[in-house]
């Protein structure tokens, strides 16, 4: 092989034969790693970058500067990328490129733009030439026609995930991308399906001292952000990890569709929540992508059915242990109890009893023999406080049952299990059933009717079991 010619740039399928040599290349961004500090001084970031001779799985280019400021800050995977002056070298069966910080240089263009030729960001060394346009503008038109063509069993569903699943690759829609109480970024996704139920494994007297969260984030998120999130199917919270540059990668555009390759996977205090890593990639996924159409496609029949507000992993039906008094009202999730129009109103949800408040059984009433109890409601899309007070808890225990007997109720809602004899016992982890409860909404403060918005159960009743 002879010597790459300088001033040229070449076909990804021609530059990856100059092993240890240094080539000019340019290509539209698949996917994007996360800026990280190397182990010694450096930053650090790939990108995968693919053209007309050299589809997927394209070639990464490891790019290194002395700061992350000086790293690509690309705005969109599908975006055009010059890199100038990249050695070629082979790592295993896989051939890459190397982005040295004092000879090579870089420049980035909107991959969209077929009129526009100048780049959003240039390195320090980069020296744009009036024949670039003529390629910007090829790889444009070519990127118009590209099909990412991917298997879809590398991409599941969020109903998908199971217990114990570390990595996984989604392919999800961003809803909201922002900066938390706690300065910490966080990512808001969504598919239309339902995250699983995790069991549980706080025990019930711990509510006291340690309460569940009702969500991930430090603060609750404002009324007019969440009105504007679907109100069927789970949205997962992901942040990034301690070794990520958070400020850089801000440009997961709302309303849009990624994949994102390897994402690390935790469940906090029954909750699902992403982890954005080191190795984790954001992926170019064009409007008319196979898989993306299917997920709306899927969604869209689930919202064509009687059941849609039904959890995915309740169905064909709810346990028993619980009768309402409205069984000709249709079901509604607890992201609609968040985001009714309405102040006041009531519901009927199919919901998990994740925590109850005050413990044990002779706390549920007080000194006078009124029931005063605060439960944590679950459902795919929500965590919600609901109260028992008064004659809906004479309603849902149906009277003044004993203790034992009070104990046994709640045992079953709160899916705890017994290991002997005794009716409270926590030796295993809990997994609540999904049961059917009404639900009213009200307020405590007519000057601050929103703020002051809380829930209530009432006309439910336990009755399986007992």
């Amino acid at each position: 092989m002879g010597t790459p010619d300088h001033c040229k740039y070449l076909p990804i399928r021609d530059a990856v034969k100059f092993i240890n040599q240094k080539v000019n290349i340019a290509g539209i961004i698949l996917d994007l790693g996360f800026p990280r500090r190397t182990r010694g001084t450096d930053y650090c970031c790939t990108l995968r970058i693919i053209d007309e001779s050299y589809g997927k799985p394209g070639i990464s280019v490891n790019i290194f500067a002395e700061s992350s400021e000086r790293l690509p800050r690309v705005v969109a995977s599908g975006d055009v990328v010059q890199f100038c002056n990249v050695l070629i070298q082979t790592h295993g069966d896989e051939v890459n490129a190397i982005f040295n910080k004092r000879i090579s240089s870089f420049a980035l263009y909107n991959g969209k733009d077929n009129d526009y030729f100048v780049p959003y960001q240039v390195s320090s060394k980069f020296h744009p030439r009036d024949m670039d346009k003529a390629l910007i503008d090829k790889l444009r038109k070519w990127l118009v026609s590209f099909k990412l063509i991917e298997d879809s069993s590398n991409f599941p569903m969020l109903r998908e995930i199971k217990e114990g699943d570390c990595f996984v690759d989604l392919a999800c829609k961003i809803l909201h991308c922002c900066e938390t109480a706690n300065h910490e970024w966080m990512v808001f996704i969504w598919d239309g399906t339902d995250l699983p139920p995790n069991s549980i494994s706080a025990n019930p007297e711990d509510e006291m001292h340690d309460p569940l969260p009702l969500h991930l984030e430090p603060e609750p998120l404002p009324r007019e952000l969440l009105c504007s999130f679907p109100t069927v199917g789970s949205i997962l919270r992901i942040t990034y990890g301690k070794d990520i540059e958070k400020n850089h990668l801000k440009f997961l555009d709302v309303s849009k569709w990624f994949k994102i390759v390897n994402m690390h996977l935790e469940v906090r205090a029954g909750l699902w929540h992403g982890v954005f890593i080191p190795t984790t990639k954001l992926r170019y996924t064009p409007k008319d992508d196979n898989l993306i159409q299917e997920r709306e496609r899927l969604y869209g029949e689930r919202m064509s059915l009687n059941c849609r507000k039904m959890p995915f992993s309740s169905l064909p039906w709810t346990s028993c242990i619980t009768v309402v008094d409205h069984n000709d009202v249709p079901f509604a999730t607890l992201m609609d109890v968040l985001t009714h129009s309405q102040v006041t109103a009531k519901f009927k949800c199919i919901v998990r009893v994740v925590a109850a408040m005050p413990w044990p059984a002779e706390k549920f009433r007080s000194e006078h023999g009124i029931y005063r109890m605060r439960l944590t409601l679950e459902d795919p899309t929500a965590r919600i406080h609901a109260y028992v007070y008064a004659e809906d808890g004479v309603t849902l225990f149906d009277g003044y049952p004993d203790t034992c007997i009070l104990m046994q109720k709640m045992n079953m809602l709160l899916g705890v299990m017994s290991c002997d004899d005794s009716t409270v016992t926590n030796c295993v982890l809990r997994n609540p059933p999904w049961v059917q409860l009404c639900i009213k909404s009200y307020y405590t403060s007519k000057h601050d009717v929103w703020g002051s918005r809380k829930y209530r159960i009432f006309d439910t009743k336990i009755v399986g079991g007992v």
